[in-house]
């Protein structure tokens, strides 16, 4: 059989990626739960209409479909099924489900993979694992939750600093204000203003004025405008007053662009005193989907600001709606497998070691494996994770082999000696640091590596 091609966009982490994977999960869940965010999942399939009904997602999405030897059924629009691209949607439709045995404001946080037919890149795959956090209510649901969420995802991110992750920086923006300032100066096709708008870093705003020309009808001082508010940025709330002057200044008058500053303004301010520096107001942020309707957020490694954001979401009020009842909620999403891409590829961060066992147990002879067994089931008792070797070779290639496992200690289980009058004992266990050299006798029953060494553990790269 040929070596198999890889698949383009479908990760597979070799073991130490995937320690560094599983220590950010568990970072995140922790946070999120400290938070009192539930966790739940949800299936991996939706409706296909379901998922095409917001944003522009129609050519990412991946059908499902059953070969059948009939070829009868499976291809009515009505029936097909498509695996999630996001986590969203599928929320979305469980709050409709279970709304009458959930209690609102319902927190929830959700760590799946999904899958999204776009072309591969640095940072970018096909199959990836999000981690979303979301709040929503029925009927309503207050603002300050929009200020709440984008500080857990930042705490979070915070938390996983000391294994050498990058400083994060969350930029925010609140589509009230994008959308009463480009209805101010005349344009009505908001949602196509805010797509274009949403390309600013990835063609450039030439390009993005162009854009808004060609497909959103606009006039080129028109065009200007929008980039012109596109390009206010600051920490602290002069931004507010920066976007009031530039409406003024082109005889902007709209109650929503106000209750959008308000909103903006609330959330740097309760952000600068929680978190100083980390959320950034930026008013080229807009997010592609169409569902966000109040603030947005984009995160972004500082320093690594190139690989595109790595934690997005925003406030979103119609997503969930049977027509009676309305759900509105906020959510950010982190791109889990994007950063742990960088933090491997980049050399940011390392596992101490690619296996969870501490001890590797020898076998002195086939004959005595199950002296050997019987230490390996006292130490896992315990709590330590080992393995036995597999095969009974010479000492020196056995801790050849644990060294190249990245198994710090190797186990010899004591030898029977003869005595003066015929009698056999069972010398003492020996155990050995095969980084140091150094070697001490051990009992299984009381014998406890390190904390340290317990476990794999993440950490910065130059450690």
């Amino acid at each position: 059989m040929a070596r198999p091609t890889p698949l383009s966009g479908f990760p597979e982490w070799l073991p130490d990626a995937r320690v560094v994977e599983q220590h950010i999960l568990d970072t995140l869940r922790r946070t999120f739960e400290l938070h009192g965010f539930a966790g739940i999942e949800t299936r991996a399939v939706e409706p296909l209409d379901q998922l095409l009904r917001k944003g522009e997602t129609s050519k990412e999405v991946y059908v499902l479909s059953r070969l059948q030897e009939d070829g009868s059924g499976g291809d009515r629009a009505d029936k097909q099924l498509g695996l999630h691209f996001d986590l969203t949607v599928p929320f979305a439709r469980y709050v409709l489900e279970n709304a009458g045995r959930l209690t609102f404001p319902f927190k929830r946080h959700q760590i799946q993979k999904v899958w999204r037919g776009e072309r591969p890149q640095d940072g970018r795959f096909r199959e990836f694992v999000q981690a979303d956090i979301d709040v929503v209510g029925a009927g309503e649901l207050p603002y300050h939750y929009e200020v709440e969420l984008p500080l857990v995802m930042a705490e979070a991110l915070g938390a996983l600093r000391e294994i050498g992750v990058p400083e994060v920086r969350v930029l925010v923006n609140n589509r009230r204000v994008a959308e009463g300032f480009y209805r101010g100066i005349g344009l009505e096709d908001v949602d196509g203003v805010l797509r274009n708008i949403d390309k600013i870093d990835k063609i450039g705003p030439e390009r993005v004025a162009q854009l808004l020309v060609d497909e959103c009808g606009a006039t080129a001082e028109q065009a200007q405008a929008c980039l012109d508010l596109a390009a206010i940025h600051g920490a602290d709330t002069t931004v507010v007053d920066r976007v009031r002057a530039l409406a003024a200044s082109h005889g902007v008058e709209s109650a929503l662009l106000d209750q959008g500053l308000s909103e903006l303004g609330a959330l740097i301010t309760a952000a600068s005193r929680r978190a100083p520096g980390v959320v950034v107001a930026d008013l080229k942020i807009a997010r592609g989907l169409d569902y966000y309707t109040g603030s947005v957020y984009e995160t972004v490694l500082v320093g690594h600001e190139e690989l595109g954001s790595i934690c997005s979401g925003g406030r979103y009020d119609t997503l969930a709606s049977d027509g009676a009842n309305t759900y509105p909620g906020v959510g950010l999403s982190i791109g889990v497998s994007r950063l742990v891409s960088r933090l491997v590829g980049a050399g940011l961060v390392a596992a101490t070691r690619s296996v969870p066992a501490a001890v590797l147990v020898a076998v002195t002879d086939e004959e005595s494996r199950a002296q050997s067994d019987e230490v390996a089931l006292a130490l896992r008792a315990r709590g330590i994770p080992c393995d036995v070797a597999p095969a009974a070779a010479k000492f020196g290639k056995q801790i050849r082999y644990a060294d190249r496992r990245g198994i710090p200690f190797v186990w010899f289980p004591g030898r029977d000696e003869l005595a003066d009058d015929g009698s056999t004992t069972r010398g003492a266990d020996q155990v050995k640091d095969i980084r140091s050299g150094e070697q001490s006798s051990a009992e299984s029953a009381s014998w406890s590596p390190p904390a340290e060494d317990l476990w794999p553990r993440v950490v910065p790269a130059a450690q």
